[in-house]
């Protein structure tokens, strides 16, 4: 029989202003579920070997043994995927019939671990766009912009470019017939070789299709990322890889379009071992928030060993804090921060009448005009609040023949534009008030945003009877035009730290606006944004340093250290006095790869970690050790980052990004603040951290920053982060009405009906019950069991009184814990929060389809209430008093007789 099924329902952006009495279940359907989780199938772990196997070598045998054993428990399963590392990982990828399984099999003798599979979404850049040729606008204007301010530049001049190294990318594919990825695969080419072990029509939830051929012409994400890492120089774009002599191997494991589960991943990671790459690299993920999940657990194995494992940090940026991206959780491999390109590529446009200099309007692409025209100002007036608001006056000429001149304000660009467009208008630049000179929205219409000085001149000299034109050239009219923000951290760059504490991104690289290889049919050359262009740039720098001093396991464990302590401090805005970017989002600084790859001086570790107030770590060492020929005076010194105040003032939910920075920093006391290291000598210094004070627990404030180490040549730096309050304070389940207009959690009725008195269901057709719920923030267990409506449980969430009691025979009850239940309806482990995204991601429907539990067996006719129980962060799952709480109304069983 069918499980007691559940499932995680999409949502709507549903504000209680927004939403009267009823949520229509009908229409939530076909979300997310809760990480992503793929129902019943599950990665097995082993000790191998298992059983009575004595043989080195035996991981046959010890897989046998596995399923032999779960037979004899009555385990209903399918295997999917075998593992056969030993010494790194051995185990299965199983569809179990039954999930609740899963607790039996993690109580078999040889199982290590058990973790159920996600779904990672497919990779997704921020911002793309394939560009046309070397004339297009949206090729930046400097196109080694991200060499220059990282030190790449200087490595390559020396010879430094990563030959005899090996990288692999799991990936989309790569399109390796482009030309400037060496045009070919196998040995002698720059693309030794590669597998696909999904197929062009794998989409996640169809049956893979391996293929010894990794070749990607339909999605592009792997071709562009293999170009960060290995370009050749010498192209009409005039780019190169960071580390372009290099060696790659594509590990596809997405299909043109969806997702993919984790034990793909798995398999990738095993058989690039298997390979021999010294490095891989993943520009994948999705929001996880622990670093339990198998991918992540086997990546920093994988670290472990020596070898390099580079990961996305992910582009969550916008949900705030604590919301890391699995695999990128992996504790020993290097998630990768996005930083801001340093130039934005725009256009420019010929003033021609009067003397001006070109007047650049905020465009990748040159405005569709080919003729010369006339300005008209639609006021004359350049202080006016609302230009053109309001329908233009009867004495407006007809537009058609003219480039409007326009001012920022008051009302939508597109309600300016329409009026416009009332009076024939089709072209016109909208010019700023102060708001920023940035893109704009300008709906269907021919229009772009110019700066204010601009606009003013032109008014000016409208005003005065100048006879003043403009042209739009097609090509040739690009400018290298400052990104505002370029050099500061990505907003959409997610923010750590993981909810298990750990110190998440750990460094940052140039990931917005990145020109890269493209597929040939999908147009050759890309521009896209995000972490997923970050995270090869550090595989690069990682195959310069493996060039430069061998890849040997001593140098590969050390590089994750040699990056941090050797990275560049990144600002959290342009203006002077606003504190560095909080380390949850910038890690340790943009990478210095110059640095890294030339100093005598090796400091380390290269992270701090003070954890919360309730497990606080004040004394700290570090260690500084001198490998040139001279000895090295240096001066210790504290610089604190932004603390970050991650919740919303009196609520349990998270600031949005960029979350806002406290100035109250941190102190910090040394062993020592001035020392000599001389040549082959290690020295060590204590650093006493106190948490701040004068910041609100309440609004779970990180704090983090740098202990600085300086020398007359060189600057490094060891980075520390903690938490100003205890974890296991901040609420876990959302309990407010701020979503939905009523407390949550709230049982629903397939009408949408909330559900505060006790109601009966029969589970014909779509009589059944569905559990609404939000996490606000990660839990390490979550799981709802029914229990006796007359057991007598404290709970911390409920709000409401004693619901109205329905008359049913009593079920016969076990026990769960300290509290005694009938049976379980779901378990779930290691869950990220919700968010208010409109993405799936805005909450937890769980709709119980069939009046079985989760082992499979059939809840009796019966009156019950349903118990749902979240850990808190950092609690103890054997302590109830560590569990938030929450009891429905009663639950009316009564399944009609067949």
């Amino acid at each position: 029989m069918k499980s007691f099924a559940w499932s995680v329902l999409a949502a709507f952006a549903l504000l209680a202003s927004a939403l009267a009495a009823k949520v229509p279940v009908s229409s939530l359907r076909n979300a997310k579920t809760p990480g992503n989780v793929v129902p019943n199938r599950f990665i097995i772990e082993l000790s191998a070997p298992l059983g009575n196997t004595k043989r080195d070598g035996a991981s046959r045998e010890t897989h046998e043994v596995l399923y032999s054993q779960m037979r004899k428990r009555s385990v209903s399963f399918q295997v999917d995927r075998e593992f056969n590392s030993p010494g790194l990982f051995v185990g299965a990828s199983v569809t179990l019939k039954d999930a609740n399984d899963r607790n039996e099999i993690a109580s078999m003798p040889g199982v290590q671990a058990i973790h159920p599979v996600h779904l990672v979404a497919p990779p997704k850049p921020v911002v793309s766009h394939v560009v046309t040729g070397v004339n297009d606008a949206a090729v930046p204007a400097d196109t080694e912009s991200t060499h220059i301010i990282t030190g790449v530049d200087k490595l390559h001049a020396q010879g430094i470019t990563g030959k005899g190294i090996k990288v692999g990318i799991i990936d989309t594919g790569i399109d390796f017939t482009h030309p400037d990825l060496g045009g070919g695969i196998g040995p002698g080419f720059k693309i030794i070789g590669g597998f696909d072990f999904v197929g062009d029509a794998f989409n996640g939830s169809n049956t893979p299709v391996p293929d010894p051929s990794p070749l990607d012409q339909c999605n592009g994400h792997g071709t562009h990322v293999a170009g960060i890492i290995g370009a050749n120089p010498g192209n009409a774009f005039n780019i190169s890889g960071v580390a372009f002599d290099a060696s790659l191997t594509s590990y596809r494991i997405f299909g043109c379009t969806g997702g993919t589960p984790t034990d793909i991943i798995v398999e990738a990671l095993l058989r690039g071992v298997s390979d021999g790459q010294d490095i891989l690299t993943m520009s994948l993920g999705g929001p996880d928030g622990w670093t339990e999940d198998s991918a992540s657990v086997l990546s920093s194995r994988i670290s472990d060993m020596g070898k390099i494992v580079t990961i996305a940090a992910g582009n969550d940026g916008a949900d705030g804090m604590f919301f890391t991206s699995g695999p990128g959780n992996a504790l020993d491999a290097i998630s990768v921060a996005s930083l801001d390109n340093t130039v934005i590529p725009l256009q420019n446009a010929t003033v021609v009448g009067v003397q001006h200099d070109p007047v650049t309007y905020f465009d990748a692409l040159p405005l569709p005009i080919t003729q010369t025209l006339p300005i008209f100002a639609t006021s004359t007036d350049t202080t006016v609040a609302d230009d053109a608001c309001d329908a233009l006056p009867d004495s407006t000429p007809d537009l058609s023949k003219f480039i409007v001149i326009v001012r920022r304000g008051t009302c939508t660009f597109v309600q300016k534009l329409t009026n416009i467009a009332a009076k024939g208008g089709t072209v016109s630049l909208i010019y700023d008030n102060g708001s920023g000179f940035d893109d704009i929205d300008v709906g269907n219409f021919t229009s772009a945003l110019i700066q204010a000085d601009d606009g003013v001149f032109l008014v000016q000299q409208f005003a005065a009877g100048k006879n003043v034109s403009l042209s739009f050239p097609q090509s040739g009219a690009s400018t290298q035009f400052p990104d505002p923000t370029g050099g500061l951290i990505s907003t959409f760059t997610s923010y750590g730290p993981t909810n298990d504490m750990f110190f998440k991104p750990a460094v940052a690289a140039p990931g917005g606006n990145i020109l890269s290889t493209f597929p040939v049919p999908l147009g050759s050359f890309a521009v896209l944004s995000g972490t997923s262009m970050a995270t090869p740039f550090i595989a690069g720098v990682s195959a310069l340093l493996f060039g430069l001093k061998g890849n040997s396991p001593a140098v590969g464990r050390g590089a994750r250290d040699l990056f941090e302590t050797t990275a560049q401090l990144v600002a959290s805005s342009k203006t002077d006095g606003d504190p560095l970017q909080t380390v949850a989002q910038q890690g340790a600084g943009l990478v210095n790869a110059f640095q890294a790859l030339t100093t005598n001086i090796i400091i380390s570790p290269g992270e701090l970690l003070t954890n919360d107030t309730a497990n606080f770590v004040s004394l700290h060492n570090f260690k500084i050790t001198n490998n040139g020929k001279t000895s090295e005076s240096f001066k210790i010194s504290h610089v604190p980052a932004g603390t970050a105040l991650s919740l919303q003032t009196g609520t349990s939910f998270f600031n949005d990004g960029p979350v806002p920075l406290s100035t109250n920093f941190a102190s910090i006391k040394f062993s020592e603040t001035s020392l000599t290291v001389h040549p082959g000598q290690t020295q060590q210094i204590t650093a006493h951290i106190t948490a701040p004070t004068g910041v609100d627990p309440s609004l779970l404030p990180v704090f983090s920053g740098f202990i600085q180490v300086e020398s007359a040549t060189e600057t490094f730096h060891v980075t520390y982060l903690g938490v100003a309050s205890a974890l296991k304070d901040a609420q876990v389940v959302d309990d407010t009405d701020a979503f939905f207009g009523v407390n949550l959690p709230v049982l629903t009725d397939p009408a949408g009906d909330f559900l505060t008195n006790a109601t009966n269901f029969t589970f014909v057709g779509e009589d059944v019950p569905s559990l609404l719920m939000r996490l606000a923030f990660g839990t390490a267990q979550l799981r709802a069991d029914l229990v006796d409506p007359s057991e007598k449980i404290a709970t911390t969430l409920n709000k409401r009184g004693a619901p109205e009691e329905l008359s049913f025979p009593s079920a016969a009850a076990g026990s769960a814990a300290a509290i005694k239940t009938v049976g379980s309806l779901f378990e779930l482990d290691f869950q990220p929060r919700n968010t208010d995204e409109n993405d799936g991601t805005e909450f937890n429907l769980f709709e119980f389809d069939t009046p079985t539990f989760a082992n499979g067996s059939t809840i009796p006719n019966g009156s019950y209430k349903l118990l749902l129980r979240a850990l808190k962060v950092t609690g103890d799952p054997t302590n109830e008093a560590d569990f938030e709480s929450w009891l429905s109304p009663v639950i009316g069983v009564q399944v009609p007789s067949s």
